[in-house]
């Protein structure tokens, strides 16, 4: 009989899928917009930020969380009249740092965010670039520890949400592979609600490289398939752990997925093929979680 930690590569990994967020109710239109005492007059709505390294993020939980964990980083602001009671701590360190802000209408965040779940608020921020897996793993502290690698997951929606349940869960890092484009966006960090400044991102080498410096390092890989592996919650999970999650829809590289110690799956009714990639991490790193917990 083979167990969970068999070598095999899975048949696919599991799908998409994209949480809804209801549009936030409209503010009354300010007469006039306003400006910080560094008298900018601010660019033209939805005109693109001219510094690649800077980001455009929006949703209240984003912003707050930029603000309490790297107020340096921001570079200016854009608000609905509505929202200045919430953000008042955030508008006087902007005058105070002479970042400029504007309270401008709600049309007028659409067009910044290029979407209109911006909750009332949009920040352009510096961006936090990737570590690499060497300088993080030299950082990480002895112990247990867990990360999540993603093989070709794209979706900003699903990021986010990943994002937000391993903040949750205490998850140590999210790995991204060297090939492809998986990024933080304005969308992801506001489905992230928050969680995208709690959880660092590294950036990886080469794939072989990179799997023998995570085993060095203690860590066991496993690759969470919709069917056909070990059943999560009767699998024994080790202390250094790394989940590896599967691209929307094509699964993972299945030259990756072989080289994986474990192929995992969720048990279920069946009723459904398959939970999506993003709510299929939240049962994984729960699960992990318990079994820390237990001992």
């Amino acid at each position: 009989m083979s167990g969970p930690w068999d070598k095999r590569p899975p048949p696919r990994s599991h799908g998409t899928g994209r949480p809804a967020s209801p549009r936030q109710p409209r503010a009354p239109r300010p007469a006039e917009p306003r400006d910080d005492a560094r008298g900018l007059a601010g660019p033209q709505m939805g005109a693109p930020m001219g510094a690649r390294d800077e980001l455009r993020l929006y949703g209240i939980n984003a912003v707050r969380a930029v603000f309490e964990r790297r107020p340096e980083a921001i570079r200016k602001l854009y608000l609905i009249e509505a929202r200045i009671p919430a953000f008042k701590a955030l508008l006087a360190w902007c005058v105070k740092q002479r970042v400029g802000y504007r309270v401008v209408a709600e049309d007028d965040l659409d067009r910044l965010a290029a979407s209109q779940h911006h909750e009332g608020i949009v920040a352009e921020v510096l961006k936090v670039e990737p570590t690499s897996a060497g300088d993080w793993l030299r950082a990480l502290p002895a112990g247990p520890a867990l990360a999540i690698w993603l093989d070709g997951v794209g979706n900003p929606h699903n990021f986010g949400a990943i994002l937000r349940s391993a903040a949750h869960f205490g998850v140590s890092a999210i790995l991204l592979p060297p090939q492809g484009g998986l990024a933080l966006s304005g969308a992801a960090a506001r489905v992230a609600e928050g969680g995208a400044e709690q959880v660092p991102l590294v950036r990886l080498g080469n794939t072989a490289n990179a799997i023998a410096q995570l085993r060095g390092a203690g860590f066991s890989l496993a690759a969470t398939v919709v069917r056909g592996g070990g059943d999560l919650f009767s699998a024994r999970l080790p202390e250094r752990l790394i989940y590896v999650m599967g691209a929307e829809g094509e699964g993972m590289d299945p030259q990756l997925a072989a080289a994986c110690d474990a192929r995992l799956s969720i048990p279920g009714t069946g009723a459904v093929e398959s939970l999506n990639v993003a709510s299929a991490t939240a049962v994984f790193l729960a699960q992990w979680r318990q079994r820390l917990a237990k001992g």
